[in-house]
């Protein structure tokens, strides 16, 4: 499926996102810039999130709690590591198997560690206002 977007549909791309996913694992991929932290942020925002939604880029990993402070997302950002085994060390199989939502920002960078069903959103610039999601 595709569906194109722009900032200012941001919140209802994200609700509509969040009502196809089948898995809670969920990769996405596009180059740097293309808006995959911004979109990962808008879909925490719609799970009940009350923490603001950062890249992790240099920690790898955000852990995101509701009002309640439950656990409701992982966020991952593989762009900084070097091999799989970067992720390995650091217990991505511990994270793949709770229950909650798992976000992964440059996952190519540990294909041969994801689960098979986990969902994948590639990001297209259209314009400087515009993008495309394929899922």
């Amino acid at each position: 499926m595709e569906l194109r977007f722009t900032i200012e549909e941001l919140s209802k791309v994200s609700k509509e996102l969040l009502s196809k996913f089948d898995k809670k694992i969920i990769c996405f991929y596009g180059p740097m810039g293309v808006g995959k932290t911004t979109l990962i942020k808008a879909i925490i925002k719609e799970l009940g999130v009350v923490d603001s939604g950062n890249s992790p880029t240099f920690g790898l990993v955000n852990e995101y709690h509701n009002a309640k402070g439950e656990l409701v997302a992982y966020h991952f950002d593989f762009y900084r590591i070097e091999n799989e085994e970067e992720a390995l060390d650091m217990g991505i199989d511990d994270y793949f198997n709770s229950d909650a939502y798992i976000f992964i920002e440059w996952p190519e960078k540990i294909a041969g560690l994801l689960p098979e069903d986990s969902t994948k959103i590639h990001l297209h610039l259209i314009d400087e206002n515009t993008r495309l999601i394929e899922y």
